[in-house]
């Protein structure tokens, strides 16, 4: 099947509003983890003038450089890179199960992440409660409706599944690492994190 007129749409794409949605009118700069494509970091350069995307993947990172301009493109693993700087808006679109650690994980999303900023993370994670399953009975016509309707795309990043965590587990994880997220969870077998960086810790002193 062809693709339709229009803009391209997948899972993934669909979700990036999450991430758009909570850029702070401060932010200059972002941070796109797991970039894969490129299409997340190309809606947010739409939005900032500054923006970084990293991934390890060498051939769909190239690919990507190709077609999205004004980018920074980083070919390293972003738990170990040196960035050098952290950023206003630190954001994930299905990339964080692919770290085993999601612990460690997290947690260096949070270093990454400026003060006063934003960390936007939409994840998978495997369905272990009954509400889980329940939200991925409206997923399947909600998928069905869009690919329908909508120029769907299929990207061709690396993929992972199952993921190694389950709901249950990113939710307590992202509460002990991320004190005060903002916890989402969607019909399409998604799954939101939100959580802004203080700007300054008690006493007056900065991260």
């Amino acid at each position: 099947m062809g693709l339709k007129d229009g803009p391209l749409w997948n899972h993934n794409i669909h979700f990036h509003r999450v991430a758009l949605e909570a850029i702070p009118n401060s932010a200059t700069s972002a941070l796109d983890v797991g970039t894969g494509n490129g299409m997340l970091a190309r809606d947010l350069r739409e939005r900032l003038p500054d923006v970084t995307a990293i991934d390890v993947d060498a051939p769909i990172l190239a690919a990507a450089q190709r077609t999205h301009a004004g980018i920074n493109w980083v070919l390293a693993d972003a738990m170990t890179h040196d960035f050098g700087r952290t950023f206003d808006v630190v954001a994930s679109v299905a990339a964080l199960h692919h770290f085993e650690d999601l612990e460690s994980a997290l947690g260096r999303l949070r270093e990454l992440t400026a003060p006063g900023g934003v960390l936007v993370i939409v994840g998978l994670a495997k369905a272990t409660t009954l509400g889980d399953y329940a939200r991925s009975v409206p997923g399947v016509v909600q998928h069905h409706w869009y690919s329908r309707t909508r120029n769907l795309w299929e990207h061709t990043a690396p993929t992972k599944w199952p993921p190694p965590h389950s709901y249950t587990e990113v939710r307590e994880c992202a509460a002990r690492v991320l004190p005060g997220v903002r916890w989402r969870q969607f019909a399409m077998w998604r799954y939101a994190l939100t959580w802004h960086k203080p700007s300054e810790l008690l006493g007056g002193s900065r991260f």
